[in-house]
């Protein structure tokens, strides 16, 4: 995928142009079933007995259902409604209300250190030693980070087959930790919770890593000679081609696309949302800033992602 364009259709507004089509797409996914939220102000179908493992832990079950009072949230909740095939796209504004900072923002590490090159973390044992050292330092947030209301509110939708998938520029898994299954997660920038050998791809857990770390300050190497890194995806670092596509395939077969916590200014990445909208889906922003793409939204909610989302799906605060 390219970097964003304008056009201007016949309404002489300017629209955002979706990037190029990204190579090794699939076809077409099929249509998920049509299935509708519960009539707010009703009851909400409920599992009978405990919440499963792994299921959500902000809404474990199904809860109550209220009116929703808000006119902006009652329209986001009548185009949930009226979708069969929703997509949802979150960045970093979903997870800091779980408390993970965001990179970019003051206090942010970003802001406190040169990002480093996926080019000098091949080239320098120094530089790798000093990835591993930040990596380490940050899981200390990362590790205690739990999954938010946003996070559960979207689990929900997953849950009742309204949501085909979560498209994350996010690398916490706290969508997983909420209950997506692993298979309805596109990261685009990896996750942070595991490492793997940038030769043979074998996964490494983090802990036995953090105690070689810890005990002699090296960055660890596989057994093969490649060097282990955190499978997330650096500066410099090529974007995964198959997430890419899977990415682009669930933005073209959408009916309603969300994106819920992204500036939208990251590339590729951020290109999803105008290309779901070239392709003919309703298109949602829910952010507290406002972003480059406000213009060409169908709706645009400057709000607190918790509380929204659930006013929106109908639970109860």
């Amino acid at each position: 995928m390219r970097g964003r364009g304008r056009e201007r259709p016949h309404d002489g507004r300017e629209r955002v142009r979706p990037p190029v089509r990204a190579q090794g797409g699939g076809s077409r996914p099929p249509p998920l079933p049509a299935r509708g939220l519960p009539a707010a102000g009703g009851r909400g179908r409920r599992r009978r007995g405990p919440a499963r493992k792994g299921d959500p832990a902000a809404i474990p079950e199904d809860p109550p259902l209220t009116a929703v009072v808000d006119p902006d949230l009652a329209r986001f909740r009548a185009l949930l409604e009226a979708a069969r095939r929703v997509v949802f796209f979150t960045g970093a504004g979903i997870s800091t209300e779980s408390g993970i900072p965001d990179f970019r923002s003051p206090g942010g590490i970003w802001s406190r250190f040169r990002p480093i090159d996926f080019g000098e973390f091949m080239a320098s044992d120094e530089a790798r030693r000093e990835t591993w050292r930040r990596k380490l330092e940050t899981d200390k947030t990362l590790r205690t980070a739990k999954p938010n209301a946003g996070h559960a509110a979207i689990a929900r939708l997953v849950r009742q087959g309204k949501a085909s998938c979560v498209v994350t520029q996010n690398i916490d898994g706290l969508h997983q930790a909420s209950g997506v299954p692993d298979e309805r997660v596109i990261e685009l920038h990896g996750n942070s919770t595991y490492a793997r050998c940038l030769a043979c791809r074998k996964r490494y857990e983090l802990d036995p890593i953090r105690e070689r770390f810890e005990r002699d300050g090296e960055a660890p190497v596989c057994g093969c000679g490649g060097y282990v890194k955190a499978a997330t995806i650096s500066f410099g670092q090529a974007m995964p081609e198959a997430e890419m596509a899977r990415a682009e395939e669930e933005a073209s077969a959408c009916d309603l696309f969300v994106s819920v916590g992204s500036s939208l200014v990251v590339y590729p990445a951020a290109g999803f949302p105008a290309l779901a909208k070239r392709r003919g889906a309703r298109l949602v922003i829910l952010n507290r800033e406002p972003t480059d793409l406000d213009e060409a939204a169908d709706l645009v909610l400057h709000r607190e992602i918790g509380p929204a989302m659930k006013q929106a799906i109908g639970a109860n605060a």
